[in-house]
């Protein structure tokens, strides 16, 4: 098993999975700021030109909700996934499609229009959008944790490691979480020992 990854950037949700289940796993680094990711060899991978990418039984996944949830259910006894056909199944699946297509997406507009596209084709009057849009989808998280410890209750599971990277993203980029009890849950999740390996790793390049 490979991971085609970049610290600080939706690969870390990857290797936090990785770091959970205990799977091993070889990482090779793709510099995004040197254009490793735009290289033939690399686009052979993905032709997308973006990471992660993970390797798995000769063939290519990607998109990072994706191999997250490949790799829970592959490594199934680690417990982080429910069983697929249970309602939890689906609440969990709920919760991961939430993070992506909902909660995530202000983020990445802020993103591309901060530093990712050309100078030409930013427009930075979309932040306030963005922001109020990004408020809007932490009210529907706020409602649907409660007071629990993890999305789904008592129980630690993939899409909480999907839910809390895109809390820290917000962090990063200085965006209210405006809850109580998304700062909470944020703070219990960025701080399990799985995560902060994968700092370490990071930080040792």
């Amino acid at each position: 098993m490979k991971l085609y990854g970049c610290g600080k950037t939706r690969s870390d949700r990857v290797r936090w999975v990785l770091e959970e289940i205990g799977a091993a796993y070889d990482y090779v680094n793709i510099n995004l700021a040197a254009g490793e990711a735009r290289t033939p060899d690399f686009l052979a991978i993905n032709p997308a030109g973006k990471i992660p990418a993970l390797e798995l039984d000769g063939e290519i996944i990607t998109e990072s909700a994706a191999i997250c949830r490949t790799l829970a259910d592959r490594f199934s006894d680690s417990g982080i996934i429910p069983e697929p056909g249970t309602v939890e199944r689906g609440h969990c699946d709920q919760w991961c499609d939430f993070a992506i297509a909902e909660l995530e997406q202000s983020l990445w507009t802020l993103s591309k229009h901060r530093s990712i596209y050309p100078a030409e084709r930013r427009v930075p009057a979309i932040e306030e959008v963005a922001i109020w849009e990004f408020s809007k989808a932490a009210d529907v998280l706020s409602k649907g944790l409660g007071d629990q410890l993890y999305i789904l209750g008592d129980t630690f599971c993939v899409a909480d490691v999907l839910l809390a990277h895109t809390l820290a993203w917000a962090r990063g980029y200085k965006v209210p979480l405006g809850h109580e009890n998304l700062e909470d849950y944020a703070n219990r999740l960025l701080a399990r020992p799985a995560l902060g390996r994968v700092r370490a790793l990071n930080a040792a390049g």
